[in-house]
């Protein structure tokens, strides 16, 4: 396959990856272990280009709908609008990579292995139904259905016992300590962000955010 991830066999690759992954991810975690894939490979002809809908999306929606509650609507100015966008991307890699290390980390504390390049694809492949909610920032008012990104949690717990080896009877917990984790790093990077580049920064993590 290609490294261009906007060329037609990799975009066509990637659809159907997130298709199975969302549709039937305990029959497709097996063919993930069968890849070996290195985490570059999988970053960028799959979890970068997932990454983009939602800041994307957001974007493009606040700029021809804008944003509106109880009878106040705004329209984001495009410098502020692009440095959302900017930050949101920003946060989801770092948390893609911060969560894959909280992964990796805890996996032996279960019973599970120590593998970093393990680790980032599960939880690369697991964020799949996270990104892809982003599609409805196209219309703001849709964003309450981003709630459905939820789902990556499930799709991550049935993902834990075929890559990282985590014993079935343990998948629940370490799936739950992993999310736990994960939510209060992922505040502290946000805080960061926010900080760093003066404005919102799009949590962009999802069920791990």
């Amino acid at each position: 396959m290609s490294e261009n991830p906007l060329n037609s066999e990799n975009a066509a690759s990637i659809v159907a990856r997130a298709k199975a992954m969302i549709m039937a991810p305990k029959d497709e975690w097996p063919k993930v272990e069968s890849e070996g894939k290195s985490p570059s490979q999988i970053f960028t002809q799959y979890a970068l280009p997932l990454i983009l809908i939602g800041p994307v999306c957001g974007l493009i929606g606040g700029q021809i709908f804008g944003y509106g509650a109880m009878g106040y609507h705004f329209r984001p100015g495009i410098g502020a609008a692009l440095g959302t966008a900017i930050s949101g991307v920003v946060m989801s890699i770092i948390g893609l990579f911060v969560v894959s290390y909280i992964a990796n980390f805890l996996a032996p504390k279960f019973g599970g292995k120590d593998d970093f390049s393990k680790a980032f694809r599960l939880v690369a492949y697991a964020m799949t139904a996270a990104w892809v909610v982003g599609v409805f920032g196209l219309i703001p008012m849709l964003g309450i259905l981003s709630i459905l990104g939820l789902y990556s949690i499930y799709v991550f717990y049935t993902g834990v016992t075929p890559i990282m080896g985590v014993p079935a009877d343990q998948a629940g917990g370490y799936t739950a300590v992993t999310v736990i984790v994960a939510i209060v790093v992922n505040v502290v990077l946000g805080m960061i962000v926010y900080g760093l580049m003066g404005g919102p920064a799009g949590m962009g993590m999802g069920p791990y955010a």
